[in-house]
């Protein structure tokens, strides 16, 4: 039995995959910040919910280690997570915010978030496994010498940047594991969702699209440290690539997760 955890289970995107994975006899853990709208989707998909606001790096911990313990209980060799999908995220309508912990939104919830739940999750991804990035071809480069944007901020670039690390992250871990396939996609243009909706911009694709792209990741072999455009293999910007700017996110992101990963 396959079993497949979806952050962001509880609209676009990854409501649509919970369906079709369980559709597929998948065991579906679904992961949203809505207790209501996570267990109407539990309710329909037949997945376990998980609650937790990925914008708290306490909360993200927290979410890893429930996910953890279940498996490991039900697993002879200590593993149980066949498949990763970091799919939540916020989009670029959001206003300049902190988080509690004093991060930028779009980067504590478009990256450290996926960073520290996949780091935390690693034990129970067993050979075989996948990791997939939700990402964009959005991307723009990242000033590390003003991480919280107090000196320039835009939700267009704080979303575009926190989307180029994550493509770099994505590289970075394909590299160091193995047995574990590692990759970011941009699963498709502007789809029908609410975020995109709320950042004023009329759809250009439909989530079906997105998902049937994302379903690929999941189900078919790809390789690992690849960039996706929707079905077809792409490029991400190219500071993704970039190993002094590889270094510096390494060290950010280090500093950032210390004490919780």
């Amino acid at each position: 039995m396959t079993t497949v955890l979806i952050t962001g289970s509880t609209a676009g995107v990854g409501r649509y995959l919970a369906g079709r994975l369980a559709e597929r006899g998948m065991t579906v853990l679904l992961h949203g910040r809505d207790r209501a709208k996570l267990d109407a989707v539990a309710a329909e998909t037949g997945g376990r919910p998980y609650v937790a606001d990925l914008a708290s790096l306490a909360e993200v911990r927290d979410l890893a280690g429930r996910v953890h313990a279940d498996l490991a209980a039900e697993s002879t060799d200590g593993t149980g997570l066949d498949v990763l999908i970091n799919n939540a995220g916020v989009g670029s309508g959001t206003g300049r915010r902190l988080t509690a912990d004093g991060h930028e939104l779009h980067w504590a919830v478009n990256y450290l978030a996926p960073v520290l739940l996949t780091r935390l999750l690693l034990p129970v991804l067993g050979p075989g496994a996948r990791v997939v990035n939700e990402g964009s071809l959005g991307q723009d480069t990242i000033d590390f010498d003003d991480l919280t944007m107090e000196r320039r901020y835009g939700g267009t670039l704080a979303y575009c940047r926190s989307k180029l690390a994550l493509a770099a992250w994505t590289f970075d871990l394909a590299e160091q594991l193995d047995g574990v396939a590692v990759n970011c996609i941009h699963p498709a243009t502007y789809m029908d969702t609410a975020m995109v909706r709320e950042a004023g911009v009329t759809p250009w694709s439909t989530v079906e699209e997105g998902g049937d792209a994302v379903l690929r990741l999941v189900t078919e072999d790809v390789g690992t440290g690849r960039f996706f455009d929707g079905m077809r293999r792409s490029k991400a910007h190219g500071d993704a690539y970039d190993p002094k700017v590889r270094g510096l996110l390494r060290e950010a992101t280090d500093r950032a997760l210390a004490g919780f990963a």
